[in-house]
């Protein structure tokens, strides 16, 4: 039987308790929280003065942390292009009614969508940034679509989204702390309930993945092996700003955010670090002699990475973004 086949047999016996991970992993829609109850009442008479708050409480941030909420938000609101993404993995049937990797892929689609929606009205409404220029590079991602190096495999696909979910409950989770810090309290509290979800999420992906070690252990540790040694590349990698091209912004955003501290270059290998550790690869056995070799390489990685992480060097001075203007921030 080729990998193919052996991959989509896996996804079909795993197929059978995904219903109930999304109940374990997902909130219902009824019950779950919405962009609304985090920003002003359009309804109310004190929508104005809602947003006067808005307004007077951002000014008390400072140019680089608008930089990376700007592209927190422009990741998320690229939703379009990982629903696809996900929606073409082996053994999810977009059509299949009954096909429950389906409707996870939907109901998952469906919380991440309430990500950029609040962060993006958050934004117009704050004053603080160019919102025409966000917009575009919004398009631009989209439009562009990538790559990450996962092709339509099951495996790549879910060590990818347990990695990425956990590096976003990260990003959130220090900007909301930011944000706190600096007295705004609610951006602080809406950035925390995002990485809430994020984590979720995280657990959820990373549930699958142990799922698949207990049944496929060689062929998910090589395909651990190849995610970590291509190196797991964010969506943020994709950033232009208009004019420019494809990743030509990236750098620089990563620049900013590792100046503040939300995302850093040992963040990536402490993640690895946990996957490792919540998967047990150590404990791991039946494996191939391929397999074992993986396992040995990825065992070793984290320490080589620290060290390749310790040298990094980030420039003091910000970088001018189209995105956010100097002069009307702290």
């Amino acid at each position: 039987m080729s990998l193919k086949n052996v991959r989509l047999e896996v996804m079909k016996f795993l197929e059978k308790d995904v219903e109930s991970l999304i109940e374990k992993y997902l909130i219902p829609i009824e019950t779950i929280w919405q962009p609304t109850d985090f920003l002003p009442n359009s309804e109310s008479d004190t929508f104005f003065d809602e947003v006067k708050e808005i307004r007077e409480l951002s000014k008390e941030l400072d140019y680089d942390f608008w930089v990376v909420l700007v592209g927190d938000m422009i990741t998320e609101e690229a939703l379009p292009t990982y629903e696809s993404w996900l929606m073409d993995v082996e053994g999810v049937d977009q059509v299949g009614e009954k096909n429950s990797w389906s409707k996870w892929v939907k109901h998952w689609t469906g919380e991440e969508n309430r990500h950029g929606d609040v962060l993006n009205k958050y934004l117009y409404l704050s004053g603080r940034v160019n919102m025409r220029e966000i917009e575009k590079t919004t398009q631009y991602l989209i439009s562009d679509g990538f790559d990450i190096g996962t092709d339509r495999d099951p495996y790549k696909n879910f060590v990818y989204t347990s990695f990425q979910e956990l590096a976003t409950y990260i990003s959130h989770n220090r900007v909301a702390k930011i944000a706190k810090k600096n007295g705004n309290k609610q951006l602080g509290k809406m950035c925390q309930i995002i990485s809430g979800d994020e984590m979720r999420h995280h657990n959820a992906y990373s549930e699958f993945v142990e799922r698949i070690f207990k049944v496929d252990p060689s062929q998910m540790m090589l395909a651990f092996h190849h995610m970590m040694k291509q190196k797991i590349t964010m969506p943020a990698h994709f950033l232009r700003e208009s004019g420019g091209k494809i990743s030509s912004a990236f750098e620089e955003f990563s620049n900013t955010a590792q100046r503040i501290g939300v995302y850093t270059a040992t963040d990536y290998v402490d993640i690895l670090q946990k996957l490792i550790n919540r998967w047990e690869i150590d404990k791991i056995t039946n494996l191939t002699d391929d397999a074992e070799k993986a396992r040995d390489y990825l065992m070793k990685l984290p320490a080589r990475m620290y060290r390749l992480s310790e040298r990094i060097k980030i420039p003091e001075n910000s970088f001018q973004f189209k995105w956010v203007e100097p002069a009307i921030v702290k």
